[in-house]
């Protein structure tokens, strides 16, 4: 065969595969995921009975369509851990990325999320809203409302402009975010989710040369509990009632770390301040506007012409503390925060479940949302994706009562520190070894700790037996990452005195200066500690264990003030300027 004939015959048989292919494609369902994620939802939502006034016709109609998991568990017990296991389906012990404090681009610098791997395999990926931990990740995306080179996932959002509205500043410790009010606005003068779900619909609404991957980031409930008044009026305050789950002495039975765990100083300054039930009517108005939200995507929907081939997932990346346990926030490995929403709708004619969903079905098997990524692949037929951590749920989406061999695990803030979840039992281990055991058949909210009872010794030694034996060791986030601590420089005032009060945490500082400084600590009466806690030559950092209130004098090594810094709420870094 002449060198041309070769070639031609090549080519013939490069373009008949290729055609092939195509048409393989082509005749492919393209059936779309729309991927729904809202923020700190716990279970006070109806058809998971987490609170007897929760008010969410919309997520009720979502899980009568498909089939909701009402033991479905986080990764991760905050927002930044959780959603970067759901995003790239790498467990928080094997990736490393254990807390808000870190970055996920700094610890998985070449991790593929479910956008990209979806556009990577033929689909057009768009998403709106906050998916992942305050940035939008703009290469792992075709479109992002809004633009997704501004990294800022949120619209304009109408927010008070004196603040707090509702809930006075305890100190530096507290988060600014922490607070509630009814806004005399609409929906549309809001903003925010209201936007985020007109883009969603938008997209919803329209034909597409793609199968696409939409995803759609809901807000609240997170906070600030701004929301528009009409939204509170549903929940009169005089009718407001208390969290099923709070016991007043709920701590007695905890290990010393648990206890350590449990209260925290936002539930004692609320009740301070006689706003507990004022800010549960702010969680239960957020959380019907998010509902409000939701069901305008639906609506979206079920009026476009994508109706019958788009799977449907609604998470939440964690649930919420309102006094359980005398806690207020997130962070635990109760269950109160650990059982999140889940509720998957997948229609017939989906490669992967060409019957589909059976319409209100309830799954009560021990599930994490770590498993999101592989049932997606699965249900559209794409390649799996080798390192996933988590096991598809298509064999529960077929049969809910299916048997299943997994246990769900949510960890912590630290390695070694997590929650397992069975189909009964929930079993809780520290870092420091303590450990909790609850049987959720009997007891619910977690208010009777069986572990140091010894009739169930057995179950401890069987349920550690499932616990994870590996843990990726924490990346501590890059420097240039950090938030900034503003410099302060000296004047004819004095430097004012520490106000030390919350958890420990780093700062580091950097001296850019052309030459070496000293760092003093403040004491409470506005004193410079004897000695320095370092001294910082040139162009060099330290890094110092410190707390919010905390305030750090800078002076040159004649002692002389040249500035200094107030510690705010979390890891920063200060910087020290060069010289005038």
């Amino acid at each position: 065969m002449t060198l041309c004939k070769r070639y031609l015959a090549s080519a013939v048989a490069f373009f008949l595969v290729l055609g092939l292919e195509q048409t393989a494609f082509a005749d492919r369902p393209s059936t779309g995921v729309l991927f729904i994620a809202m923020d700190d939802l716990n279970d006070w939502i109806g058809c998971l009975g987490g609170h007897p006034q929760a008010k969410t016709p919309n997520l009720d109609r979502l899980a009568a369509r498909g089939i909701l998991f009402d033991n479905a568990h986080c990764p991760a017990a905050s927002c930044n851990p959780s959603r970067t296991a759901i995003m790239t389906g790498l467990s928080p012990n094997t990736s490393g990325l254990y807390s808000n404090r870190q970055t996920m681009r700094d610890v998985l610098p070449d991790a593929v999320i479910l956008p990209k791997y979806f556009s990577d395999h033929g689909y057009w990926a768009g998403g709106s809203g906050k998916i992942l931990h305050y940035f939008i990740d703009a290469p792992s995306w075709d479109e992002y409302f809004p633009a997704k080179e501004t990294e800022d996932p949120f619209p304009r959002t109408y927010y008070p402009k004196q603040r707090p509205v509702s809930l006075p500043r305890g100190g530096p410790w507290q988060y600014v975010e922490t607070d509630w009010a009814a806004l005399d606005v609409t929906d549309e003068q809001y903003g925010g989710d209201w936007l985020v779900s007109k883009w969603i619909g938008e997209q919803l609404s329209r034909k597409h040369d793609k199968p696409f991957f939409l995803a759609c980031g809901i807000y609240r409930p997170h906070e600030p509990w701004f929301v528009p008044k009409k939204y509170f009026e549903m929940f009169p305050l005089d009718e407001i009632q208390l969290p099923p789950g709070y016991k007043e002495d709920d701590l007695d039975d905890l290990p010393p770390a648990g206890r350590r765990m449990g209260p925290n100083r936002y539930f004692a300054h609320i009740r301070q301040h006689n706003q507990w039930k004022q800010g549960i009517q702010g969680y239960l108005a957020s959380i019907a506007f998010a509902d409000a939200m939701l069901g305008r995507v639906l609506d979206a929907l079920d009026r476009g012409p994508n109706r019958d081939n788009t799977i449907v997932v609604l998470w939440s990346d964690h649930g919420w503390h309102l006094g359980e346990k005398q806690h207020w926030q997130k962070f635990t490995a109760w269950r109160v925060v650990t059982r999140v929403p889940l509720m998957i709708h997948v229609p017939p004619g989906t490669p992967g479940l060409p019957e589909g969903t059976r319409a209100g079905r309830v799954c009560s098997q021990p599930v994490n949302l770590l498993s999101l990524f592989p049932t997606l692949t699965e249900l559209t037929g794409l390649p799996h994706k080798k390192d996933n951590g988590g096991p598809s749920l298509v064999p529960l989406l077929r049969h809910p009562e299916a048997e299943w061999p997994h246990v769900s695990v949510t960890y912590l803030g630290r390695p070694g520190s997590y929650g397992l979840s069975t189909d009964r039992w929930r079993y809780i281990h520290y870092a420091e070894g303590d450990e909790e055991l609850y049987d959720i058949t009997n007891d619910r909210y977690e208010w009777t700790n069986l572990a140091a009872q010894s009739e169930y010794a057995d179950r401890l030694t069987a349920l550690r037996a499932l616990a994870p034996t590996s843990f990726a060791e924490m990346t501590l986030p890059k420097v240039d990452s950090l938030p900034l601590l503003r410099w302060h420089p000296a004047d004819d005032k004095p430097t004012p005195p520490s106000r030390p009060d919350g958890d420990r945490f780093d700062v580091v500082f950097i001296n850019q200066s052309s030459a070496a400084v000293k760092l003093y600590w403040m004491d409470r009466t506005g004193r410079p500690t004897p000695k320095p806690y370092a001294t910082i030559a040139a162009g060099k950092s330290s890094r110092q264990d410190s707390r919010p209130g905390a305030v750090w004098l800078i002076a040159d090594t004649a002692d002389r003030p040249l500035g200094h810094f107030v510690v705010g709420d979390r890891t920063a870094r200060a910087v020290i300027p060069a010289s005038d």
